[in-house]
């Protein structure tokens, strides 16, 4: 499809009871979402939307609004309007970071700030059921998509499974399959916390934020846990999604 007739698309019908405003803003949110407008695209001025669909600079602002209120789009000062990256993770699917955002047509990558050997922490220890005084392998990166950061993450193993951490790429859990030590389930909490100032300047956030704090535990066909993550996200990015059925 190109430009004029992604433009087109979004044209509100004016027979239609629903207000303009809201239509626009539908077509173009069903758009965003099926991959019509590609993350971090700029998209056309308010005037240019008025005079391709003929629709008021109101209508336009207002449908703006909404969609900004929604956290699909993003005004960058001086530069424009543009589609927020954002990845919707459903949370009743094991997969990795990479695999979600690879099939949403993002390119995700990671920006390590270490890979090291290190002295286990207490949590470390109860979780992964180490001995006091057991080293493991740590990592910590940032996790990007199409260069944005969006989430700030650690992950834990056990020495044994990962000798060396600077052997691991983009993907952990491609590592752990070539590895032949693959997790096939995984325990995962969830709750609100707000942006320290580390946290905040490596996520590029304003201090006091609200991320999404990921605690994963992820077990081994034997049911022994291997990786403790934990993945500071940005809100702004980053949603989850659970279909339920009754």
């Amino acid at each position: 499809m190109d430009y004029q007739d992604k433009l087109l698309a979004l044209r509100p019908d004016e027979d239609n009871a629903t207000p303009l405003y809201l239509q626009f803003s539908q077509k173009l949110a069903a758009a965003i979402n099926a991959g019509v407008w590609q993350a971090d695209e700029a998209l056309p001025s308010e005037r240019t939307f008025c005079e391709a669909l003929g629709i008021s600079r109101v209508t336009a602002r207002k449908a703006m609004d909404l969609l900004l209120e929604q956290g699909l789009i993003d005004r960058r000062q001086g530069s424009g309007t543009y589609i927020t990256p954002k990845l919707e993770q459903p949370l009743s699917r094991l997969s990795s970071f990479s695999e979600e955002l690879r099939q949403r047509g993002f390119k995700p990558a990671s920006r390590w700030l270490s890979r090291e050997v290190a002295h286990a922490t207490q949590e470390e220890v109860l979780k992964l059921g180490l001995s006091p005084n057991s080293n493991v392998a740590r990592l910590r990166r940032l996790r990007t998509a199409d260069d944005v950061v969006m989430a700030i993450e650690t992950s834990t193993l056990p020495l044994s499974s990962m000798p060396d951490p600077k052997q691991v790429g983009d993907s952990l859990y491609a590592w752990l399959d070539q590895a032949g030590t693959p997790i096939v389930r995984a325990l995962q909490h969830i709750k609100a916390i707000n942006a320290s100032e580390e946290q905040a300047r490596l996520a590029g956030v304003k201090v006091g934020t609200a991320m999404l704090l990921i605690t994963r535990i992820g077990y081994l066909e034997n049911n022994i846990p291997i990786e403790l993550t934990h993945t500071y996200c940005r809100s702004d990015y980053y949603d989850f999604v659970a279909e339920l059925r009754r």
